[in-house]
């Protein structure tokens, strides 16, 4: 028999879950060069725009709507380099203006899948290089027999069942996409009439008492996201969005995703503050992963609209539980002085889930990517 011909343009792609999200893991090699070409075929891998993405492998959600691409590292300090694509659903637009750290959790068992990263014993570290703000982090992975672990007994909420921990470390988040870890110079501001804080520890984040937006910080993700008695508030909030993009060194973030909005409110299970995430136009179900690292620094750092409110553990390496509409995120931070002899966050980390769920390719239209382009 003859080469069995395609009238779609094929690539190979893992479909991965990593953390409480899910997306396209790619080799960048797999992919086209130019960044035009590049963002045509993630929107038709997706599907979008369309709200249902029913032409492509996006799941209708911000979270299910996600693509990581990887290659060998282009720094001394990292094994792999992990560049996030953030595929909008409705919009022909891919944002590449932010990290996932749920993705993240993903790549450290895609690289060695693909051959990128040997696996050097029982467990194997992987140092990932976040190309889209130049930070890195530490993915442990568990790699008995030289291959990556899925099955496990660890549990995060957001996710049924139990798989192989992920422990990831972040190394230098602080300002990664605003250029300071408080960007406005300050940690209260008064926008649009409401005190919010400005703070960016892997995510550029707005913190506003849920109490100032006129809801308790109990509400359902989806009470928030739909019902009709709150939308003013998302009116109200993404007015704050739209004023403080220029202030946080964002500039105009219209067709941004950046910042995510966040209500805060005190602990109601057990945890150190309640949060409900806007990401920025969604509510998030749970949190993401870097937003989490952002809202747990600012629950420990003394002078932000949340600190009085949250309830941190003593110690020099508090675990911080930052509960969401679906559970709890655990956070532990790494606690110091600074220069002026107050409190600071010199480090945090986390742990995460991943599993691969399908491997293969994915096809596009060739008007969109020409079969002889990708061979």
């Amino acid at each position: 028999m003859g080469e069995l011909k395609h009238s779609q343009t094929r690539i190979r792609a893992a479909v991965m879950r990593g953390g409480t999200s899910k997306g396209l893991y790619f080799l960048a090699d797999d992919l086209p060069t130019d960044a035009a070409t590049r963002d045509a075929v993630l929107l038709a891998a997706m599907g979008s725009p369309d709200a249902r993405q029913i032409d492509g492998m996006g799941g209708a959600n911000p979270l299910t709507s996600k693509v990581a691409i990887v290659s060998r590292a282009t720094r001394a300090d990292a094994d792999v380099d992990y560049l996030f694509a953030q595929v909008v659903v409705d919009e022909a637009r891919v944002d590449y203006g932010q990290n996932c750290g749920n993705l993240l959790a993903g790549v450290g068992p895609f690289a060695i899948e693909r051959g990128l990263v040997a696996a050097t014993g029982d467990v194997t570290d992987v140092g990932i290089h976040m190309v889209n703000t130049g930070q890195v982090a530490v993915a442990t992975v568990q790699t008995p027999g030289g291959m990556a672990k899925y099955d496990g007994d660890v549990a995060i909420d957001g996710v049924p069942g139990t798989a192989a921990p992920i422990p990831l470390m972040f190394r230098d988040t602080a300002g990664s996409s605003c250029g300071a870890l408080f960007p406005t110079g300050q940690r209260q501001d008064v926008v649009e009439g409401v005190t919010v804080t400005c703070i960016d520890n892997g995510m550029p984040l707005v913190l506003m008492r849920a109490e100032d937006l006129g809801c308790t910080g109990a509400e359902s993700w989806q009470q928030l996201e739909t019902d009709a008695q709150f939308q003013p508030m998302r009116e109200r909030i993404e007015a704050i969005r739209l004023a403080v993009g220029p202030r946080m060194n964002l500039g105009d973030v219209r067709s941004r995703t950046v910042p995510k909005m966040c209500l805060v409110a005190a602990p109601q299970a057990g945890g150190a503050l309640a949060t409900r995430c806007f990401i920025p136009h969604r509510c998030h179900s749970s949190i993401g992963v870097l937003a989490a690292v952002s809202l747990a620094t600012a629950a420990a750092l003394p002078g932000t609209v949340c600190h009085e409110m949250a309830v941190v553990p003593d110690g020099e390496a508090p675990l911080v539980s930052i509960e969401h509409p679906t559970g709890e995120f655990t956070v532990r931070l790494t606690l110091g002085l600074d220069a002026e002899g107050q409190t600071d966050v010199t480090g945090a980390g986390l742990l995460r889930t991943a599993r691969w769920l399908f491997d293969g390719d994915v096809c596009i239209p060739t008007r969109v990517w020409a079969q002889e382009e990708a061979a």
